[in-house]
Formats: structure tokens, C-alpha cells, sequence
């Protein structure tokens, strides 16, 4: 009897360990299989990568494993939501295009305030030009402007910090900041040698169009394409149209561009009809954008200013009224930007900059690294900016006599 229990107890401990076995299998395989599993509120699993056309074939496991590192050995305190922001920058900064941009909440409502015209800082749009952190323009009587950053400046660190190899996110970030505070920006010109410049961020408010009347002449200057770019452009046209002028000059030096649909309203003050710009994307489909019928301005002798700072949507007037052959470019030539960013701002208040599709002029010309070239080449020297001379601005009104 006694030798008949310890073989039962035998045989019930031979089945215990095989049911552990198969356990421990069955969740080690489940725990294998599911290694892109996240958890929320309440530690509820969800499965990553489920949805139809998402990349299942790609291995997230050294993502995972840097994570669980962190998690395990780093001694200071994580925030998790930034290191998840982190993560997105990365993955966006992976495309290797320097105008798609992932902004987490904060950088996201600077942009939108930037872009409606009111926001804090020193004035100056940046990017990235042949790998280097470039100013695109400084906004007049900006802080930028005020302390000499020129477009083409290339911005060699910010506060100390070298920028080599920075995202475009990243840098902006550092470069903005509270009304008040001082950051100093290392410069290099052409070749000459680098140099600090400090300045003191500001509250920049921005009135997109400003225009005024000389000698018979109307001059518009617009310096971005914002919220309000197409109401004040109304306002101007009105009041142009009531003056009688010879001949307008619409300046679009150091623009760095703005919305898509404020360009085409603007360009349609001038074009009566037809192409403005389109849009081409991943597949080769295209995208046509025409002038609204708005063409207030349109048949006036026209002149349009651009320089190296003027980019983007403001490339797209220029080449708009150059193919269509309604005014005249002169100055330098522009800065080369010919992609199109979309939009998206997430629930969280983070927002995604990513190129979509790049642009066309009405005939089919891509400027991207190119730019709009001129017709008439006029240049600005140092001694004409410390003699307080607009060259490029007395060629264009002398256009129009």
C-alpha cells in the first residue's frame, strides 16, 4: 500500500510539472508574440501594429530593449511623454527631409501663434539648407533684424551648443523662448569668421501686409502668408485702386512663406485667370490650384522683390506672375523651397509638418535648391545698408516710370 502511494504521489508529481511545463511554454510564447504590446489606464493591453497596411514585418524589439534599459538602469527621473515625443521626432527626423517636423504640444502652439502673426522670440525663420541650420529671414524689426542676421546666415550654435547634426525642431525649441530673455546665436557669413550675436527675445507681433504710395508708386510688402495676409491685401487693393497709381511693387523679400491658400489668393490680385500652382504627389497625381477671380491689381504694371530669404509659398507668387508674365522679378535669387508640407495637429495638441508633394509653377518648373532666378539681378552691399540704400527698391520704381 505504501509502495503504491508513492507511486501515485510519483505519477501526480510527474503530471504537476508537465502542466507547469506546458504553462510556462504557452506564456513564454505568449509573451514572445506579443513583445508590441502597450498598456493604459487600468493596464488594459493593446496590440500594436493590428490595423489593415500597418508595417507588421518590422522588428520593434531594439526599440523595446533601449526602452526596458532606460527603464531598468537610468537613475534619474523619466518622463515617459517625453521620451515618446522624443521617439516621434526621431521617427520624423528619419525621413531625412528638414521641413517634416513633429512638434509636441508646446513647439506646436508657437508655430500656430507664429503663423497667425503673434508669437515670442527673436524674429527669424530657420531651416535646414545642404545639412546646415540656415536663416531663411528675419522679420523686420524683429530682434534678428535689429541686430544684423542677414537670410543665408548660417547659425553655427545656439547659446554655446553646436548645431551640427541638430533637427530643425530641436533648434527652434532652443532658439525661441520667453519675452525678456537673451539667447546668442554663433553666425558665419559667407567666409568670414563666425561671431556671437546676443539678442533679447521679444513679443513679435506681425501685421502680414503693410503698403504705402511713393512718388505715384504703390508698395506692398508682404511678409509672410498668414491668417490675415488676404484681408489686408483686399484693404490695400482698394485703397490702390481709388489712388489711380502707375504701377505697384509687391515685396516679397525675406518672406519665408506661409499657407498654400493665402499664396493663391494673393497670386490671383494679379492673374486674371488660370494656373497658379500645383501640386505633385507620391503616385503623380496632381493637384491644380487657379487664380479665384480676385484680380484686383491685375493689369497694372507690376514689379515683384525677392531675395535669398524669399521662400516657399512666396516663391510660389513669384513664379506664378514670371510664367505668367504680368510683372517683372528683380533682386536675388530666391531661397529654393519647393515642397509642401501638410498640417495635422493630434489630440494630444502635438502637430505633424510633413512633406506631402512637391510644387509646380504654371509651367511645370520645380525650384526646389534652384529658386526663382531674377530677370533683373540687383544686389545690396554693406555700404548701401549703412547708407541706408534700397537698390533692388529704386530699380523696381524705376521700372514702373
Amino acid at each position: 500500500m505504501k509502495k503504491d502511494n508513492k507511486n501515485l504521489t510519483k505519477k501526480i508529481s510527474q503530471i504537476v510539472v508537465a502542466i507547469l511545463v506546458v504553462i510556462g511554454v504557452y506564456f513564454l510564447g505568449y509573451f514572445r508574440g506579443h513583445q508590441d504590446l502597450i498598456f493604459e489606464k487600468g493596464y488594459i493591453p493593446k496590440i500594436l501594429n493590428k490595423e489593415q497596411g500597418k508595417p507588421k514585418d518590422l522588428d520593434f524589439s531594439l526599440f523595446w530593449d533601449v526602452w526596458n534599459r532606460i527603464e531598468e538602469k537610468y537613475p534619474g527621473q523619466l518622463d515617459r511623454q517625453k521620451m515618446i515625443y522624443g521617439a516621434i521626432q526621431g521617427l520624423v527626423e528619419g525621413v531625412g527631409d528638414p521641413y517634416s517636423v513633429f512638434m509636441d504640444p508646446t513647439l506646436n502652439k508657437e508655430f500656430l501663434s507664429e503663423i497667425e502673426g503673434s508669437f515670442e522670440g527673436i524674429g527669424a525663420e530657420v531651416s535646414i539648407k545642404n545639412g546646415k541650420l540656415t536663416i531663411v529671414a528675419p522679420l523686420e524689426n524683429s530682434p534678428s533684424a535689429k541686430a544684423g542676421i542677414k537670410a543665408g546666415d548660417l547659425v553655427l550654435k545656439i547659446d554655446g551648443v553646436d548645431t551640427e547634426g541638430m533637427g530643425i525642431d530641436e533648434a527652434i525649441t532652443k532658439i525661441r523662448g520667453s519675452k525678456g530673455s537673451k539667447v546668442t546665436l554663433t553666425i558665419q557669413r559667407d567666409n568670414e569668421a563666425p561671431r556671437d550675436i546676443e539678442m533679447i527675445r521679444e513679443t513679435i507681433e506681425v501685421k502680414s501686409v503693410k503698403y504705402e504710395i511713393k512718388d505715384n508708386i504703390a508698395i506692398i510688402e508682404v511678409s509672410q502668408f498668414g491668417g490675415d495676409t488676404v484681408d489686408l491685401m483686399n484693404q490695400a487693393a482698394d485703397d490702390i485702386n481709388n489712388k489711380n497709381v502707375k504701377g505697384i511693387v509687391l515685396d516679397l523679400r525675406n518672406n519665408p512663406g506661409g499657407y498654400l491658400d493665402s499664396a493663391v489668393d494673393v497670386a490671383s490680385f494679379f492673374i486674371k485667370d488660370g494656373l497658379v500652382v500645383s501640386e505633385e504627389y507620391k503616385d503623380g497625381k496632381r493637384d491644380e490650384f487657379k487664380a479665384n477671380g480676385n484680380a484686383k491689381l491685375a493689369g497694372k504694371p507690376l514689379v515683384v522683390l525677392i531675395n535669398e530669404g524669399s521662400a516657399s509659398a512666396a516663391e510660389i507668387v513669384a513664379g506664378a506672375i514670371q510664367d505668367h508674365k504680368v510683372g517683372r522679378i528683380i533682386g536675388k535669387n530666391s531661397f529654393g523651397k519647393g515642397s509642401v508640407q501638410d498640417l495635422e495637429e493630434f489630440g494630444d495638441g502635438s502637430g505633424l509638418r510633413l512633406t506631402v508633394a512637391k510644387w509646380l509653377t504654371p509651367s511645370g518648373r520645380y525650384i526646389n535648391s534652384e529658386g526663382i532666378k531674377t530677370d533683373i539681378e540687383v544686389s545690396i552691399t554693406s555700404q548701401d545698408e549703412a547708407a541706408g540704400r534700397d537698390p533692388q527698391l529704386e530699380r523696381a520704381i524705376k521700372e514702373l516710370k
